[in-house]
């Protein structure tokens, strides 16, 4: 029988911060965070503050190493904690051997982040007691206790974020708007909590929407803007490309509100994102002054989709994408009136001799032999079309009447579709009707089986005729207006054109085709032609 192995015991000497006997003083540290900028969260928040301080330096076997304290942040993450990132930054330096917190929630309402950090610290050999919980992360059962209540207050964050949510949608459906005032250029918020316009800005914001229509890039608005001091509320004062396009798309220049345009994913990462149709969104008119007219708007908004949709002519181009220029107002409105292809500015360069021209695209890239259209100098285009303009403006009574059936035509199609759908439910319902008094007529049916059914399509009858009469109103006042606006225009530009303007162009011409080396075609907005010869002033 083997002898019992000899096993001697050799006591522990290190001490843990847990004996009352330590020769070294322990550096302690306290974490405090409130997630509101609430004032019973304020007052909480000093609190924790005073007592740490006192509680910390009445100990004599403790060192005070701060009070590290996030105030209004959120505890679902740790990347905008200042004060919590701190001081893990001096716990890997080994400034703090303790840290102490209130609870688990206090410390953080993550889960994974939690024992993260936790695990972490225990691997430096530095523990952290949280007092409402009793849990010192320093012993064996601490994770598994900690894992759980991390759990719960994870949990409590996501069923208040769900909360929050729902108040917000109830919000939306009854029409309360929330105000970002910091990005919305041209509004404060007035002495009555509602917008109030401010004008300078508001200057800012019209000619945005009027260098846009003339035919500005944002980069050229942008840099028009910071040429000519228009102020904004940038924090570095200068204007740049996204500030034009936000402003270019947003709703509440015109006194409406869209609401839930973005949504958070989840609580935990607070990732928004674009709502794509994920959640239903609300939107909200008249809700405050306007600084930009629909009309206006409306024109800017069919600008910016015909920009985006804009197709490359040339088939050497690997995709047919291509990209609005805002240089020349030509290349968007010249084509060549042989094969329809757009047309492109050229240099050339002959016996030292540089010369400005417009050519085929098609014959620029494959030769005479798929289109023999001319080419032409810029120059006489021009003048061409300066001649062509200034005919245009001679026939103001015939333009204003081409341009009042254009502008009925254009606006009964954008509103003939919702009143076809009213005028086709009208019809759906009264054949359902119909078809309730021929039951009743065959004895199928008695009459009082039908008395809901007939009550619920005539209050929708009658809902669905007051909207049909008030968007037919609507549709004449708007036609009214704009020809008021189109013969004003016409009228103050009875002028005679000097030279050429690209600003004005684009303003008024809707293509320019090249019929042969002494002619062109130019269409204006509206439908009005006008043809036009090649020869100089």
């Amino acid at each position: 029988m083997e002898a019992a192995p000899n096993v001697r015991i050799i006591p522990a000497s290190k001490q843990t911060f847990g004996s009352t006997n330590i020769a070294k003083k322990l550096n302690v540290a306290a974490y405090c965070r409130v997630s509101t900028d609430q004032e019973e969260q304020q007052n909480s928040y000093q609190v924790q503050i005073e007592y740490y301080t006192s509680y910390i330096n009445a100990n004599p076997e403790w060192n005070f190493a701060g009070i590290f304290a996030d105030e209004g942040i959120s505890g679902t993450q740790t990347k905008n904690r200042t004060e919590f990132n701190r001081m893990i930054r001096m716990c890997k330096k080994k400034k703090i051997d303790l840290v102490l917190c209130k609870s688990t929630s206090r410390f953080a309402r993550n889960t994974v982040d939690c024992l993260d950090h936790i695990r972490m610290l225990k691997s430096l050999g530095i523990g952290v007691i949280f007092e409402k919980e009793n849990i010192n992360t320093l012993t064996a059962q601490s994770e598994f206790i900690l894992a759980l209540y991390s759990s719960f207050a994870q949990a409590e964050s996501e069923s208040i974020s769900k909360n929050v949510t729902l108040g917000n949608q109830m919000a939306f459906k009854e029409g309360k708007v929330r105000y970002q005032y910091r990005g919305l250029l041209g509004y404060k918020k007035g002495e009555d909590g509602k917008p109030e316009i401010v004008p300078e800005e508001a200057e800012s914001v019209k000619m945005v929407y009027k260098l846009f229509l003339d035919g500005m890039s944002h980069k050229g608005i942008a840099k028009y803007m910071n040429e000519h001091n228009y102020p904004n509320r940038s924090s570095t004062g200068l204007w740049i490309n996204t500030m034009v396009k936000r402003i270019l798309e947003n709703e509440k220049y015109i006194g409406d509100c869209l609401m839930q345009k973005t949504f958070t994913v989840d609580c935990i990462s607070h990732k928004a994102v674009k709502n794509k149709g994920e959640r239903p969104m609300y939107y909200v008119s008249g809700c405050h002054p306007a600084i930009i007219d629909k009309n206006t708007f409306n024109r800017v908004q069919q600008e910016i989709a015909r920009r985006n949709s804009k197709r490359s002519g040339s088939t050497k181009n690997l995709t047919e994408q291509s990209k609005y220029s805002s240089k020349y107002a030509l290349t968007d409105l010249l084509f060549c009136g042989e094969c329809g292809t757009p047309c492109r500015r050229c240099r050339w360069t002959s016996h030292n001799r540089n010369r400005t021209v417009w050519r085929c695209l098609n014959r620029f890239e494959h030769g005479p032999k798929y289109c023999k259209s001319p080419t032409i100098d810029e120059q006489p285009l021009h003048n061409a079309i300066v001649r062509a303009i200034n005919e245009f403006y001679q026939c103001s009574d015939d333009v204003a009447n081409i341009l009042k059936n254009a502008t009925d035509t254009v606006l009964s199609a954008s509103d003939d579709c919702e009143i076809k759908q009213i005028e086709q439910r009208l019809k759906d319902i009264d054949n359902a009707r119909n078809d309730f008094i021929d039951l009743i007529a065959t004895g199928a049916s008695s009459a009082d089986s039908f008395d809901e059914e007939f009550a619920r399509l005539y209050d929708e009858e009658e809902q669905l005729s007051q909207k049909l009469a008030l968007l037919k109103s609507q549709e004449n006042a708007i036609q009214s207006e704009l020809m008021e606006e189109i013969k004003t225009d016409i009228d103050s530009r009875s002028f005679k054109l000097e030279q050429y303007d690209d600003v004005l162009v684009r303003g008024i011409i809707e293509c320019v085709k090249i019929l042969s080396k002494d002619e062109i075609s130019v269409t204006f907005k509206g439908g009005y032609e006008v043809k036009a010869g090649l020869s100089h002033f």
